[in-house]
């Protein structure tokens, strides 16, 4: 009888310590968003309206997680209809060919800091596919007013976008080649 119990005890545990919990984005509490140097004078901001993505986590914080987000390019928005008609095109994101960027997480490792992480993945943009790798702050978890656990991070990067094949003004004199990225996301456990 004890060797019946002891297997079911350390089969519970077994499929405990590999559970899965499944987050995916809250939009109306997330955004995906974007300043790039103009002139060399000033700033143009912009975001992506429609994204989507979720989050794998074995724990309740974010170590080992897994990361994958998709974001409408045609959705993007810097306020300016005529300027996000132009980004539209083949000059700058080409959205009638590639539609989406997109993000999968490689690998995440925790930083030294309380609550950072360092992120790499695959970012996609266009044709393109890179390494990159990004500092992450875990906000933590809580129940929102439904109720439901949520989940929250955020990060801020740069991408240079002639590494995208995004190749209007490649000197950078008006439109600058890095682009600040800020992702601020809250994810709803599933």
């Amino acid at each position: 009888m004890k060797k019946v119990f002891l297997t079911f005890v350390f089969a519970l545990l077994s499929v405990i310590g590999f559970a899965q919990t499944g987050w995916a984005v809250d939009p109306m509490h997330s955004s995906v968003n974007f300043n790039i140097k103009h002139m060399g004078i000033s700033f143009v901001q912009g975001r992506f309206d429609n994204f989507t993505g979720k989050v794998v986590t074995k724990t309740n914080d974010l170590d080992n997680a897994t990361f994958e987000f998709t974001a409408d390019v045609n959705s993007v928005n810097t306020g300016v209809e005529m300027r996000d008609k132009h980004l539209k095109s083949p000059d700058f994101f080409d959205v009638e060919t590639y539609p989406e960027m997109r993000f999968q997480s490689t690998s995440i490792t925790k930083d030294k800091a309380k609550n950072t992480y360092i992120l790499k993945g695959k970012l996609t943009i266009k044709d393109v596919t890179k390494d990159i790798s990004v500092p992450v702050t875990f906000g933590g978890t809580t129940k929102n007013q439904q109720g439901k656990e949520v989940l929250g991070f955020q990060t801020a990067f740069k991408v240079n976008r002639l590494d995208y094949n995004i190749k209007y003004d490649p000197t950078g004199a008006g439109v600058a080649k890095d682009v600040d990225v800020n992702l601020y996301f809250e994810l709803i456990k599933q």
